[in-house]
């Protein structure tokens, strides 16, 4: 999209530019983790691992965390647990419950990707300066609604 000269942008290059900007760390998030040993990572991965939590949840839970419905998070969680990121585990509180809780290799992954976007953001202050970036944050904040940081983004994409 070509900047434009003097006379206010359309409408619609501003979702799209916000997007850009989300996929373009998101995209460079995942090539790091990938050169770290999770090649196998896809961004809506992060959700669920997010959603499973420090304390562990049922699938249930998951489910809801997510904005889908429990045969989808549980699928979501089979890959996890597959893929070494989760473990199912008896839930003390209730022998019938299983609780889905993070694995080693799920907080590292969760721990790296905490320290990538510390990386990628500092790549834009270097690219933007710190004002900039820190004035981006402030407005976005601003314009964003209060539930805007909720885990079931991906089920907004495709729902």
């Amino acid at each position: 999209m070509a900047e434009p000269t003097g006379a206010a942008a359309p409408g619609f290059e501003l979702p799209l530019l916000l997007f850009a900007g989300f996929r373009s760390i998101i995209d460079d998030l995942h090539r790091e983790l990938a050169e770290q040993g999770h090649p196998e990572v896809r961004p809506a991965y992060g959700y669920a691992l997010q959603a499973v939590g420090r304390d562990g949840a049922t699938a249930s839970e998951i489910g809801r965390r997510l904005g889908v419905s429990k045969q989808a998070a549980g699928k979501t969680v089979d890959r996890l647990e597959r893929l070494g990121y989760v473990e199912r585990a008896d839930d003390p509180q209730d022998g019938r419950r299983k609780l889905v809780r993070l694995s080693p290799r799920g907080i590292d992954v969760l721990v790296r990707s905490a320290e990538g976007f510390d990386r990628l953001r500092a790549a834009w202050v270097r690219a933007l300066g710190a004002e900039r970036v820190a004035a981006l944050e402030s407005d976005l904040r601003t314009m964003a609604s209060a539930d805007a940081f909720r885990l079931d983004a991906t089920s907004w994409f495709n729902g």
